[in-house]
């Protein structure tokens, strides 16, 4: 019994020797200051037109002006576009989304940055026509900001029967001298997601 119970103490000991130790050891380590992440930037309109090429005025002036830069820039036979004029009209954080279904049902989502696109868009548009065009566009505008629902053909020659349909949502906003497109994103029409009757005719 004396040598279990002196075996239980001396275990004690150890024990709490080591959880001061520990103590110890923890007190003498200098305290880390809090990381915060770097604060997010604000920009001004200046400082937006700064980061892009100087836009055609004729491109940013209205809201229906921009919808028809953004058609007009994408749209053209085999070849490069011009891109100038593309980043001109987007902010430099501007993204770019496809949401749509593959062949075996299931749903997926391609997400761009603003070079992201220009790099594939421009790998895709420079082996073939792309010509595409709103059918029906259907704006919501608060304060600076509008959200529009705008119905699209898309063709591979002015005049021919589209080889898709679809909607794109653009968001876009004005900041007291233009207006920007923040985000596009888009889901083509297929059987089971066909265009509504309100968005198919203009």
């Amino acid at each position: 019994m004396m040598r279990s119970f002196t075996k239980s103490f001396l275990l004690i000991l150890v024990f709490g020797g080591l959880v001061s130790v520990l103590a110890i050891g923890q007190k003498s380590e200098p305290s880390q200051p809090m990381q915060l992440p770097p604060p997010t930037p604000i920009f001004s309109a200046t400082d937006l037109a700064a980061k892009v090429p100087a836009p055609n005025p004729e491109d940013v002036k209205s809201l229906d002006a921009i919808m028809r830069a953004i058609y007009e820039v994408i749209s053209g036979p085999a070849g490069d576009r011009d891109w100038k004029r593309f980043r001109s009209i987007v902010l430099p954080q501007a993204r770019f989304t496809q949401a749509g279904k593959g062949p075996d049902g299931m749903t997926f989502v391609i997400s761009w940055s603003v070079d992201e696109f220009i790099r594939d868009a421009g790998e895709v548009f420079s082996k073939q026509p792309f010509f595409e065009n709103a059918i029906v566009n259907r704006a919501e505008t608060y304060g600076n900001m509008a959200q529009v629902f705008s119905s699209y053909e898309s063709r591979h020659a002015r005049g021919e029967k589209p080889f898709e349909r679809g909607i794109n949502s653009i968001q876009v906003l004005n900041d007291g001298k233009r207006w920007w497109v923040i985000s596009i994103a888009w889901d083509s029409e297929r059987p089971d997601n066909p265009l509504p009757a309100k968005f198919s005719k203009k």
